[in-house]
């Protein structure tokens, strides 16, 4: 079977979903689906962290290297917490650096996928925050994702325009994915991977 690494946060672990619900979970059994021998993922992510918390968290992980696929979201709660685009992609570099060392040097085999928007959530919208503000924000730090990912040769998946197509896809807390959000996050990625894997 081929191996997957999955880090990230909170859209990676899938706070609010059974863990069949996840997104990374879906993908392997998508890509097994279509004879793709993708074992289940090793996720490597947990709610609330920023990028430099997910670093400290691989400082302390035991990994098995080299994995055959290995997947990246990161950074909502960078930007949750008022955190610069410019501090992110100092952050974000070195972390797609160490997902790439992790599939055995190859960035053929990283997948990176975008921040969802938040803003069109009702946690947003009763929160009382400037929701235009949340997504110019978003997009930026996308932008710093999706141009160091291409430098470094890997892949991406913007499923960030899903988020905002389908607000009302939502868990219980009104704030995270439901599983159906996460489906279409999943079906995005299985073409990429499909290809990346070969």
């Amino acid at each position: 079977m081929l191996s997957y690494l999955a880090l990230g946060d909170s859209y990676t672990i899938g706070e609010a979903v059974a863990a069949e619900g996840r997104w990374p979970v879906r993908l392997a059994a998508s890509l097994r689906a279509q004879g793709v021998p993708l074992a289940e993922p090793q996720i490597l992510a947990t709610t609330g962290w920023t990028t430099d918390e997910l670093s400290a968290a691989m400082d302390a992980a035991t990994f098995e290297p080299p994995y055959d696929l290995v997947s990246l979201l990161i950074g909502v709660n960078n930007q949750y917490r008022g955190r610069s685009a410019d501090e992110y992609r100092e952050e974000f570099h070195r972390l797609l650096a160490r997902a790439i060392a992790l599939a055995g040097g190859r960035p053929g085999r990283v997948l990176v996928l975008s921040i969802p928007d938040w803003s069109v959530t009702p946690f947003a919208r009763d929160s009382g925050r400037d929701l235009a503000r949340i997504a110019a924000e978003l997009d930026e730090f996308n932008a710093v994702a999706q141009e160091e990912t291409a430098r470094a040769g890997a892949a991406f998946v913007d499923i960030t325009p899903i988020s905002r197509a389908h607000p009302a896809l939502l868990a219980d807390d009104g704030l995270h994915p439901s599983g159906a959000q996460y489906a279409l996050w999943a079906e995005a990625a299985m073409l990429v991977a499909r290809q990346l894997l070969g």
